[in-house]
């Protein structure tokens, strides 16, 4: 009896926890639901329709992406691409100010939407800010594409000008942010240059060493080869050697950074990779100065590339003496996260990828959190994409993330 009356208090504190609890795929919530509407450790509740919500899986890993990247998978950062506004948000700004999950940033407010709304007026203070957060959390940034279709303001797609002013234009813009702005003049006490050529602006700002790379343009073939970099008549497009004189100007604008040509839909054998290879080629041959390639990279989950592709995809270039990085990567799938083990298997596939190809420096997400993603916008039906959740839960595609650098 003395065994029976000192145990059952102990079975008796356990029940209420064990109850109190749903269990991994068990309902905790929805119309008319009366059961326990927190999930056990592991799980989180995740609204599927009026009537039910279940505990899914999330992420067992605990370790930093960008430690696991710099140390285990041998990258010079993990990324991601940020919005000003998303720092509003004070979950949002944990994450991001979180150096072991993030060693590089990709400020939106650094496209020409928005430094140059209003012909030759530039704003860069969303720029700045970014770049001032950046510096003071000891990660490097990486620009998003100087030249991108998506992202042009609107004066630019009305231009009707010869196909000369137009490539000033462009040059004017690209190296207003390389050079005027964000390229910084070391002066010691008395005033005096320190080593570099004193320009504009450029004195008494502290960006320079912390830009890692400039993409100058993004997406500049089609399959007729070179497309308009702007929304202007087929008369007045700019002749296709336009990325020469930009990456030329560049170079000589911030010799210090990496300058890349970025483009989607690489991962896959095709004519935008066809295309890159040979202007990269002949790049090379007229000594025009180019760094590296970016690889935007949105997948669907289930139709990720093997391993083995996108290594042969990113040994393309490398073996060309130049780097590769993933600048912009996503893995879109149904509006919950996936719990079926797929996106998380296709994280790994692509980050272990880049771990096995020396050349390919880093990874960048499009965005931290599937919150502010604009997928659903973009694709009916679709919204999980990023390690995150709408609640900044880790998903299962984090572990994914994690051992793609581990293995």
């Amino acid at each position: 009896m003395l065994r029976i009356s000192v145990g059952l208090p102990v079975v008796l504190a356990i029940v209420p926890t064990a109850i109190g609890q749903a269990p991994l795929w068990g309902q905790c919530g929805g119309q008319g639901f009366t059961g326990p509407t927190t999930c056990v450790a592991g799980a989180v509740c995740y609204y599927e329709n009026p009537y039910h919500s279940n505990c899914f899986p999330v992420a067992k890993s605990t370790e930093g992406s960008n430690t696991v990247a710099t140390t285990l998978g041998g990258k010079l950062y993990f990324g991601t691409g940020v919005h000003n506004y998303e720092l509003n948000d004070p979950a949002y700004a944990a994450k991001l100010n979180n150096v072991s999950l993030f060693g590089q940033i990709t400020p939106a407010s650094l496209n020409w939407d928005a430094t140059e709304s209003v012909q030759g007026f530039f704003t860069f203070d969303e720029g700045d800010a970014m770049v001032t957060l950046a510096k003071k959390n000891g990660q490097l940034v990486r620009s998003p594409p100087c030249i991108s279709l998506d992202q042009l303001p609107n004066w630019v797609n009305t231009l009707d000008t010869s196909p000369d002013v137009l490539l000033d234009i462009l040059i004017n813009h690209c190296i207003t942010l390389v050079r005027i702005h964000f390229i910084v003049i070391e002066v010691n006490t008395h005033g005096t240059e320190l080593g570099m050529v004193l320009i504009g602006e450029a004195l008494c700002r502290g960006n320079m060493f912390v830009f890692y790379a400039w993409d100058i343009v993004v997406d500049p073939f089609t399959s007729e080869g070179f497309t308009a970099p702007v929304g202007v008549s087929v008369a007045n497009t700019v002749n296709p050697s336009y990325i020469d004189d930009i990456l030329t100007a560049a170079r000589a604008a911030d010799p210090a950074a990496k300058l890349y040509i970025a483009a989607t839909g690489m991962d896959t054998p095709g004519e935008q990779l066809d295309g890159m290879v040979g202007e990269v080629q002949w790049l090379q041959q007229q000594g025009i100065p180019l760094d590296g390639i970016a690889f935007q990279s949105h997948f669907v989950i289930g139709s990720v590339p093997s391993k083995e592709a996108l290594m042969a995809n990113y040994q393309n270039f490398t073996s060309l003496g130049l780097e590769v990085a993933i600048t912009v990567l996503d893995i879109r799938g149904g509006l919950l996260p996936d719990v079926s083990g797929q996106q998380q298997a296709d994280y790994e596939t692509v980050i272990s990828a880049c771990k096995a190809v020396p050349g390919c420096v880093g990874v960048t997400l499009a965005d931290i959190s599937d919150k502010y993603s604009n997928i659903p916008v973009q694709y009916s039906g679709a919204g999980s994409a990023l390690p995150w959740d709408i609640n900044y839960v880790a998903t299962m595609a984090y572990d994914g993330i994690i051992a793609g650098f581990t293995n």
